[in-house]
């Protein structure tokens, strides 16, 4: 895949200081706003992975208990709550958007089609980061050529996500938003609701983690 320019106002840190992470804090939007939703859910996927990226530096040595924690965290995050997310854009989002008939939809369906292909690449990519995380779990450590594909494999990531998150947040989500009826997003929300067991009318700051 071609490495892509980022929009020149989106940034992933990387590298920044570990912070414990809670799944389930409280979102800023609910499911009467499922494209603000799908925003603070971009904001989880980035923390995450800047834990990943952050103990991807310690090569595979023993870590301490809280970052131990952190690793389990995060790979939890990315193999249960990120699919959703993901289901969230493809199942409900871009379908109903790929209906409409509205100027401009045009340029964000091709977008969309290659949103759709990063999807497919990160999800490969998060099963054998799963893996070799799982597996520096289990053994207190990695060998050296695990640890460096660890790396490897979650600095691929967040080159795709860099660009990926910005084009969402900064065109197919704005336009969403614009061109989307009342309908089209109670249905969404819905529909975001139930993959996390959940009913639209609560506003519960564990929907968007899960």
């Amino acid at each position: 895949m071609p490495i892509r320019t980022p929009p020149s106002n989106f940034r992933l840190e990387s590298g920044g200081p570990l912070m414990p992470i809670l799944i389930g804090a409280k979102p800023e939007s609910d499911f009467t706003d499922p494209v603000g939703m799908l925003g603070d859910c971009h904001r989880r996927i980035v923390r995450f992975l800047n834990v990943l990226v952050s103990l991807s530096k310690e090569n595979g040595k023993p870590l301490s208990e809280e970052h131990r924690k952190l690793l389990a965290t995060s790979l939890r995050y990315f193999r249960e709550g990120a699919p959703k997310h993901t289901a969230d854009e493809e199942e409900s989002l871009f379908p109903r958007l790929r209906r409409l008939d509205v100027p401009g939809l045009q340029t964000v369906l091709t977008t969309i089609d290659s949103l759709e292909q990063d999807h497919e690449c990160a999800v490969r990519s998060h099963v054998e980061v799963d893996r070799l995380g799982c597996l520096w779990l289990t053994n207190g450590g990695l060998a050296p050529e695990d640890a460096s594909r660890f790396a490897i494999l979650l600095n691929q990531l967040a080159t795709l996500y860099l660009h990926h998150i910005g084009t969402e947040d900064t065109q197919v989500f704005p336009f969403a938003a614009a061109a989307l009826s009342s309908a089209d997003r109670r249905a969404i929300g819905a529909e975001m609701a139930a993959r996390r067991g959940l009913s639209p009318t609560i506003e519960s700051g564990i929907a968007a983690a899960r």
